[in-house]
This record gives C-alpha cells, sequence and structure tokens, in this order.
C-alpha cells in the first residue's frame, strides 16, 4: 500500500464521509472546534449536505491507504481573505504529512480565488498545530477570543499573506525523527 497522501474535494453527495469525519474530529478534539459533538450530532442528511454546498466554500478530506484520515475546509472572509476552518486529522494518520496537504490544498483554493490571505483561529495551548501553520507561514495576528465550544479557553488568529510568494520553512528534525508535532489537531471550526 502506498503512503501517498491523497487530498479531495468534497461536494453534498459526499455528505456522509463528512459527517463520519466530522464526528470522529469532534469526539477527538473538542477543545480544537468551535462546535461541539453534541451541536452536530443530531443534524439530519440535508443539513450535511447543504453545508457542503459549495457556494460555502471548499471542503476536503485527506486519504491514507484508501481511508479518510482528516479534513478541513476553506470559507471565503471578503476583503480578500478565506478563513481555514474544520482542520483534524486522525490519530493514527498524524505525523505522516496530512496535515501539511490539507493546508496546502485550502492555500492553493485561496489562490485560486485570488485571495490576499488565509486566516484561520487555533486554541491557544495547540502548539502542535501552531506549529504546523508557522510552517506554512502563518503568522500569529495578536488577536484572540474566547473559544466558542469553551470560554475558559482562548484562540489566536493566525495569518497567511498571499500576496506574495510566501515560502513554507521546513520542519526542523534529528536524524530519522519525524517533525515535532505535524498533523495534531488543529484550527476551531464553526
Amino acid at each position: 500500500m502506498s503512503d501517498e497522501v491523497r487530498v479531495v474535494r468534497v461536494g453534498p453527495d459526499d455528505w456522509a464521509a463528512w459527517r463520519d469525519v466530522r464526528l470522529e474530529a469532534l469526539r477527538d478534539a473538542p477543545t480544537a472546534f468551535g462546535s461541539t459533538f453534541e451541536d452536530q450530532v443530531g443534524r439530519t442528511e440535508q443539513q450535511w449536505r447543504d453545508r457542503l454546498q459549495p457556494a460555502n466554500g471548499l471542503t476536503c478530506l485527506s486519504m491514507l491507504h484508501g481511508r479518510v484520515v482528516g479534513m478541513a475546509a476553506g470559507h471565503p472572509e471578503g476583503d480578500g481573505v478565506v478563513e481555514l476552518i474544520s482542520m483534524w486529522v486522525s490519530p493514527d494518520a498524524r505525523r505522516r504529512g496530512v496535515g501539511d496537504a490539507l493546508v496546502d490544498e485550502v492555500v492553493r483554493w485561496a489562490r485560486e480565488l485570488h485571495a490576499d490571505a488565509v486566516e484561520l483561529w487555533v486554541t491557544r495551548g495547540n502548539n502542535s498545530a501552531e506549529r504546523l501553520y508557522a510552517r506554512h507561514g502563518f503568522v500569529p495576528t495578536g488577536a484572540t477570543k474566547p473559544l466558542p465550544s469553551n470560554p475558559a479557553l482562548d484562540e489566536m488568529k493566525m495569518r497567511l499573506p498571499l500576496g506574495s510568494e510566501v515560502r513554507r520553512r521546513p520542519a526542523r528534525r534529528e536524524r530519522g525523527t519525524p517533525a515535532p508535532g505535524t498533523d495534531e489537531p488543529a484550527a476551531c471550526a464553526p
């Protein structure tokens, strides 16, 4: 079997796969998202399909060994900004480039839209997610807010300007050791 990570853009007909990975993510990393498992589990098929309408932005799933192992989405916020949301990688697929592939796909889509920047909110203290985003050129903006699903926690905003080519910084690692923090639970999502 190939270790190649594939990222696929999905739509309304993929609602069941999206639902399953979304609910798995909310169970695995409840402090990484703006919504909760309880908020989402009772959604109807039509609500899941509506969420995946192209007018709502980009939705993608990552595949490894033919299995869905992650998700991310991009949402146009206006003023030339795309927001990276719903980012998550399954614990058994972390440190294999899945998170990098998902971020790359959202950034690629933002460039297709001629966006000026990609922004995201990450739960403060989710150091592995912060490192993932920093490797892609995201920098903290200084803005913070309470996490909607748990106001006791704060989120911080990170931004990747797209106006000029920003090169991804390579991860530092010791020989034979995976890059620390690669593909950990990441940004929150409404």
